[in-house]
């Protein structure tokens, strides 16, 4: 398998499923309500800011994998928009998860050279580099989400 290929499909498992963690966003989300979502505790971000959060850096990804600019700002990836319904919050995780499929689909694409490359500017490092370091990411905070959602729980 190229490197391409295996860095999309890891990305596709952490969203939906098949990695070696046997842990995912959408199978970790599916039953969490919006209300649940968004309750913080004891000052620690929600399981609904962490999701915007991881989603927002995987959405810079993609648009510089189609050839647009990078202009993320880390100051902008925790604001999360109110979330006032059950669908506003299934819409949400739907997006993370339609996303992430459109950057593995863009990443599969990639030839193998341009993952060395810089990605959009020599300070960033290369493709790789972010890439790879999207799916650690996603892979931290999808166990802080897990353990928030156990936490979220056991008042109940």
């Amino acid at each position: 398998m190229n490197t391409p290929l295996l860095l999309a499909k890891h990305l596709r498992e952490i969203h939906t499923g098949g990695n070696w963690t046997t842990t995912n966003l959408k199978d970790t989300l599916a039953d969490v309500t919006w209300e649940e979502a968004q309750k913080s505790l004891s000052g620690l971000n929600s399981i609904a800011v962490l999701t915007y959060h991881t989603t927002y850096y995987v959405d810079a990804l993609l648009k510089v994998l189609q050839g647009g600019p990078l202009d993320a700002k880390d100051e902008y990836s925790f604001q999360l928009p109110v979330i006032e319904s059950q669908e506003e919050w299934e819409l949400l995780v739907a997006n993370a998860l339609a996303t992430a499929e459109r950057a593995a689909i863009l990443i599969e694409q990639l030839p193998e050279e341009q993952l060395f490359a810089h990605f959009t500017d020599e300070k960033y490092g290369n493709y790789y580099r972010n890439i790879a370091g999207i799916i650690e990411h996603m892979h931290y905070h999808l166990g802080q989400i897990s353990l928030l959602k156990k936490l979220n729980r056991m008042d109940r």
